[in-house]
Order: C-alpha cells, then sequence, then structure tokens
C-alpha cells in the first residue's frame, strides 16, 4: 500500500513540474524573442492579454469541449484543426503533437499561434482575445517589463 502512494505521489509531481504558470513579464520577454510583437499586425500587449485571458499563463491547460475535441495549452490551441492527439480524423495543420503543446517550452505553442493568425482572420481565433483584449488600450499588459 505505501509503494502505490508514494508511486502515485512521485507521478503527480513529475506531471506538475512539467508545467509550468509564467509571469506576465517573464512571458513578455519570450514573446518579444520570439518575434510576436506586431506578428500579423497584433502588438505585444495583444498576446499577452490573449494568453491571460485564455489560459492564465498556464502551459499546463486542458479544456475539453462540447464537441469531444480539446484546447490545449498556454493558447488553447484546438486539438481537431491544429495538433494531432489520439484521435484518427483531426487536419493537424501544426504538423504538431497536442502534448508539446502543454509543456513549458513554448516553441511549437508560439510557431502554432503564428500559423493560426496567419491563415485564420489574425486573432479572431480566440474568444478570450475578442471579448477582452480587441479594440482596447493593451499598453498596461507590458508595462513594467523592461520590453521595447
Amino acid at each position: 500500500m505505501k509503494a502505490a502512494g508514494v508511486l502515485a505521489l512521485i507521478i503527480s509531481l513529475s506531471i506538475v513540474a512539467e508545467s509550468k504558470l509564467y509571469t506576465r513579464c517573464k512571458l513578455a520577454k519570450i514573446f518579444v524573442k520570439a518575434g510576436l510583437d506586431n506578428y500579423g499586425g497584433f502588438s505585444l500587449g495583444n498576446w499577452i492579454c490573449m494568453a491571460y485571458y485564455e489560459s492564465r499563463y498556464n502551459t499546463s491547460v486542458q479544456t475539453l469541449l462540447d464537441d469531444g475535441t480539446v484546447d490545449y495549452g498556454i493558447f488553447q490551441i484546438n486539438s481537431f484543426t491544429w495538433c494531432r492527439s489520439d484521435r484518427i480524423r483531426q487536419k493537424n495543420h501544426c504538423h504538431v503533437a497536442c502534448s508539446a503543446l502543454i509543456t513549458d517550452d513554448l516553441t511549437d505553442a508560439i510557431l502554432c499561434a503564428k500559423k493560426i493568425v496567419k491563415e485564420t482572420q489574425g486573432m479572431n481565433y480566440w474568444q478570450g482575445w475578442k471579448k477582452h483584449c480587441e479594440g482596447k488600450d493593451l499598453s498596461e499588459w507590458k508595462k513594467g517589463c523592461e520590453v521595447s
């Protein structure tokens, strides 16, 4: 019995260790380095605001939707169109495993988000952005973060 409890604790700790909850300013610096500031005509504030309302800057968020698909990671990228999970009928436009979108390495998530902005109608893909960020003064989102 004790071994099973210890094993369960080790597994849960390893799962937690793979995810990361970023701060606003750390994410701003990562986004600038990755070329998101003004990507697709959207300022850094748009990206930071969107990530906040989609995932609260948490890389491990997975949201099961009513249609059976799942939104993954910091940008809540959907499994049916953009990434590959264990389901057979998927488009996988980003050519990435959905599991790669829920790690603390944001490379795949950022590349996929760029593809979404480029191939759809900008940031309209993200409901969090449309509801909370679109058309707003977003300068506060990068304030104090020492990014240009």
